[in-house]
């Protein structure tokens, strides 16, 4: 018997149903968790998937954001974002089709955000 070759792509998207709020440090705004990057071997989040904009479900863009830059506030039931919203609006994003969220993707968004890069093979 021949070994499994490894996943193509390591991370699948868990999509929130309810609306988890981000704010800002500052108590504003930013937008709602609309999925979070989730590693399939070691179930570790790697990435949320912030949702911004749009009315009634359209106009949205999604910006994927390292987890390591969110910290849960659970008294108000929310995430705060510790970047400033204008670093995160001009942040690798989407409107209609997801990138494949491969090492290379994942690279350029921890290089946007000045982060760690993360070996995602690793989990």
């Amino acid at each position: 018997m021949a070994d499994a070759a490894p996943p193509t792509l390591l991370l699948i998207q868990a999509n929130v149903t309810g609306t988890m709020k981000v704010e800002s440090r500052d108590g504003d705004a930013v937008g709602t968790i609309h999925a979070f990057e989730v590693h399939k071997g070691s179930g570790r989040v790697t990435h949320a998937v912030l949702s911004l904009g749009g009315f009634l479900g359209m106009g949205k863009s999604f910006y994927p954001l390292p987890f390591q830059l969110l910290t849960f506030d659970p008294v108000r039931d929310l995430y705060v974002v510790t970047i400033d919203r204008r670093l995160l609006e001009g942040g690798p994003s989407w409107a209609n089709n997801a990138p494949v969220f491969d090492q290379a993707y994942a690279d350029r968004v921890a290089s946007y955000y000045g982060v760690n890069r993360e070996d995602l093979a690793a989990g």
